[in-house]
């Protein structure tokens, strides 16, 4: 039995998920995330205006006049959600757990890809790859992903990039548009994500949370990580230890952007704090734009 306090959060995230894509993110999915590719359709007569490019020289020359080859786009898409399920995932602060905001990305990108007939699939990893959900459609199976996010017992605690991106291209030949939720907490993987990269549509969303990069202004802090239970204890009262630790992790933040970057991966960055809806709709615009300029 799931308690009625997980109930409630799965509750709650599905339905905030297929309100903010019907209200808010009316057609911005669409808009850039197209199909993976064109099939051909029917052969019509030439008319004046027509691309010269698509004549199909062997009909017409069988027919005596030209005729162009008309395609139509595939647009059923595949969209995988690459969920990071580690134990630094269960760290948060005011705003709630970082695995909570995961879980709300998921929702929001699986009802936009459901909205617009994509299929949608799961990978849970750690260390290794925990779960696989086959890419499928409707509401319900929404509601089941986010149910596994809550109520799934991963055997890992550390992250593995690199073998979440390995499956992947195991299981999905077709391109896929992937999306990478985690923290990135983990050893570089940076030719993974280029080899990837060479089939599927990465994308990746770093979950963050404020209390990774600021200390207390004061008292002795008990640090645990979450994926190696090493403790450490800190003088949260020394000014100089706590902006030596900022820096710290903004400097190894900065690092998991130039990874994506250097790979040609496309980041988003959401904190806990941060609304997952605007922070969509801003990068779902900026791809927009740019494609419009390619």
């Amino acid at each position: 039995m799931i308690p009625e306090e997980i109930i409630k959060k799965i509750r709650r995230i599905h339905i905030k998920g297929s309100r903010t894509v019907n209200n808010m993110m009316a057609g911005q999915y669409k808009s850039v995330f197209r199909g993976s590719g064109i099939e051909f359709e029917e052969v019509r007569e030439y008319s004046p205006g027509d691309d010269v490019k698509s004549i199909d020289w062997k009909v017409s020359a069988r027919l005596g006049k030209p005729f162009i080859k008309l395609y139509r786009e595939e647009r059923e898409s595949i969209v995988m959600l690459l969920i990071d399920m580690s134990g630094s995932l269960k760290f948060g602060t005011f705003s709630g757990m970082k695995l909570e905001k995961a879980a709300e990305v998921a929702s929001v990108l699986a009802f936009s890809a459901i909205k617009n007939n994509d299929k949608v699939g799961a990978i849970f990893f750690t260390d290794k790859v925990e779960k696989y959900i086959p890419p499928k459609k409707g509401s319900g199976h929404i509601w089941r992903l986010i149910t596994e996010i809550f109520t799934f017992t991963p055997d890992g605690k550390g992250t593995n990039i690199t073998a979440a991106l390995e499956f992947l291209s195991s299981v999905s030949r077709k391109k896929t548009f992937s999306f990478m939720i985690s923290d990135f907490i983990c050893s570089d993987h940076t030719k993974a994500l280029k080899t990837a990269r060479q089939r599927h549509e990465l994308i990746g969303v770093i979950i963050s949370d404020k209390g990774e990069f600021e200390l207390p202004s004061s008292g002795i802090v008990s640090m645990t990580c979450f994926e190696t239970y090493q403790n450490i204890m800190i003088d949260a009262g020394n000014k100089t230890l706590r902006e030596r630790y900022f820096k710290l992790r903004q400097l190894y933040h900065k690092q998991i952007i130039e990874r994506l970057k250097s790979a040609r991966v496309d980041s988003v960055e959401i904190s806990t704090e941060h609304s997952v809806a605007d922070t969509l709709i801003q990068y779902f615009r900026y791809r927009e734009k740019r494609m419009r300029l390619m």
